[in-house]
């Protein structure tokens, strides 16, 4: 209840400006469109209201579409909280382990990162989504989930009834012979006649709608995995990468040691309950996080540190091996390409075969980086940013002298 009233009650009205933006746009309009026509579809012309199960199912559409949108505007509204402005550690030694902020004039408590969209250190940074136009962070990263998981759902459910509709609206006009198939364009034989006649303009409204809710199960169900498999782990998606670089920078140096990930509980059920609460308030205060045996609240952030005074680790070189448009959901890349494509504003970058990439960040099928558009790797070559798939590339060896880069490349904000 205390989330709904945060709501409703907005501590300030310019979050009103969030909807103001093609994501939400997008999103809502999918959302309207497909609740709209399965509850026309499903009064007028497949289950009227004054049947038993008319009702249920009428029902069962309106209970999926205050879900979603109330998971929805929760996620949007709500934000994923963020680090206080001028924050520090009680214990001032504790400083020594983390990276200060010089846009928020605050040290970057453990697990947060700085958003250039909210222009904020954000709490358990995920990511920035433009289809909520927000960060997905501690505080909503719950309701964000629970939207990934009903918006499918309630597609699910709004598919079966536009093809149940146009099945049964057209399947007394079609009459099949062995040779040849005639079609009767009077209206279907119903008992009793429905009010608005099932005609061309509803058929193509009922199709489209049908379109837009098998693309967003689609869709929206690869992101529901994708979130759910780093929920069950206790990692972020900026996590995932700085333990992939963890990795790496051990093995280059043949370090004697293995990275422990210092906020996986031990178990998916443990892992599970630091997200999903019976009160829907995520457990701790997005500042500290208990940590298994063996590791301390700044084991991390001290890898982050590692990482930045290593210039070798900070940006990972690539070679280009295959050519990569650019296109924002490319089909020839493979499938888990299409679909797992980075949900975010930042573009693309084309590649050619043959040249080579600074990888900063990724995903399991993307990385983000800069491509290099000089043969030196020197400070002040002209580069440019964005996603690319990960198969377009592969990792330079990794006793190339000129694995590094720009000691200016990535300044600590």
């Amino acid at each position: 209840m205390g989330t709904f009233c945060s709501v409703i009650k907005f501590e300030n009205l310019q979050e009103l400006k969030r909807l103001c933006h093609w994501g939400p746009i997008i999103a809502l309009g999918v959302i309207a469109i497909c609740s709209t026509m399965a509850m026309i579809d499903s009064v007028l012309w497949y289950w009227p209201l004054h049947t038993t199960g008319g009702s249920v199912n009428f029902i069962m559409l309106i209970n999926w579409t205050v879900m979603i949108l109330y998971n929805y505007f929760n996620a949007m509204f709500v934000g994923p909280g963020f680090v206080p402005l001028g924050w520090k550690p009680e214990i001032s030694q504790d400083t020594m382990y983390l990276q200060y902020c010089k846009v928020c004039q605050a040290y970057k408590a453990p697990r947060s990162h700085h958003c250039r969209k909210c222009n904020r250190c954000v709490m358990k940074m995920d990511h920035h989504c433009p289809w909520i136009n927000n960060c997905c962070g501690y505080q909503n990263h719950a309701s964000f989930t629970l939207f990934l998981l009903l918006a499918p759902l309630g597609c699910i459910h709004a598919a079966f009834i536009f093809v149940m509709t146009m099945y049964t609206q057209l399947y007394n006009r079609l009459s099949f012979g062995w040779n040849t198939v005639k079609i009767d364009m009077s209206a279907a034989r119903r008992d009793p006649l429905p009010i608005v006649p099932f005609g061309l303009a509803a058929f193509a409204a009922t199709l489209f709608a049908l379109g837009l809710a098998l693309g967003t199960t689609i869709a929206v169900g690869m992101l529901f995995v994708i979130q759910m498999k780093i929920i069950l782990r206790n990692k972020t998606s900026i996590e995932s990468w700085i333990e992939e670089k963890a990795k790496d920078r051990i093995q280059y140096y043949q370090l004697d040691e293995v990275f422990v990930f210092p906020y996986d509980m031990g178990s998916r059920w443990r892992n599970f309950k630091q997200v999903f609460t019976w009160s829907g308030i995520p457990e701790g205060d997005g500042l500290e996080w208990p940590v298994r045996e063996g590791c301390h609240q700044y084991s991390l952030t001290i890898e982050q540190l590692k990482q930045k005074a290593d210039k070798r680790v900070r940006s990972v070189r690539y070679k280009v091996i295959e050519d990569y448009s650019g296109a924002c959901c490319p089909l020839n890349k493979g499938i888990k390409t299409f679909f797992t494509s980075p949900c975010t504003e930042e573009p693309r970058i084309q590649l050619q075969k043959g040249e080579f990439v600074l990888a900063t960040r990724g995903l399991r099928y993307w990385l983000y980086g800069d491509k290099i558009l000089d043969d030196s790797f020197i400070e002040g070559v002209s580069r440019i940013r964005g996603w690319f798939p990960r198969k377009c590339v592969e990792k330079c060896p990794c006793d190339a002298e000129t694995d590094q880069a720009p000691e200016g490349e990535k300044k600590n904000r």
